[in-house]
């Protein structure tokens, strides 16, 4: 039985665990994930940020952050919805916990009529590419430094399919 996906508030209740998360990633992904720790006191200097925990039933298994792209003074030189940072845990990485917070996130877009969804990676080993192009993610031939700049274009249907 698939556990119920959602996203919840970092509170003090729960802000350690999310922080935890980061110790569950292989050395590899640590190199191409910034630790929540740090994305989290990022997220609360960023007038622009969005940020939430994400929970399969009662267990805590990722993080999600994005930027709404209103301010560029957070270096990020984009006028829409940015996937800033995204993690699922090691031990739940593979269940669909990913695809469904990222439908989650589509729907509370849709819903304000943004059908538009950017993020970026790095390439190599252990890099989220894969994962983003099956989601339906493709290269706009943009790079910022060393990661490439992705963006997926999506409608109402394909939110329920992110949901099924």
């Amino acid at each position: 039985m698939q556990l119920e996906v959602t996203l919840r508030r970092i509170t003090v209740d729960n802000v350690e665990d999310i922080c935890d998360l980061s110790k569950t990633l292989s050395p590899a992904q640590r190199n191409k994930v910034a630790d929540n720790g740090e994305s989290i006191a990022v997220a609360h200097y960023s007038e622009d940020a969005w940020f939430r925990a994400i929970y399969a039933g009662e267990e805590p298994v990722g993080f999600i952050l994005l930027h709404t792209g209103a301010c560029w003074s957070d270096g990020i030189n984009f006028p829409g919805m940015f996937l800033w940072r995204f993690m699922i845990a090691g031990p739940h990485q593979g269940k669909g916990y990913g695809k469904k917070a990222i439908g989650l996130v589509l729907r509370n877009l849709a819903a304000r009529k943004i059908y538009e969804l950017y993020t970026s990676c790095g390439e190599g080993e252990a890099s989220p590419l894969p994962f983003y192009q099956q989601l339906g993610f493709t290269t706009t031939g943009v790079w910022y430094d060393d990661e490439m700049e992705l963006k997926l274009v999506f409608i109402d249907a394909t939110v329920e399919e992110f949901l099924g």
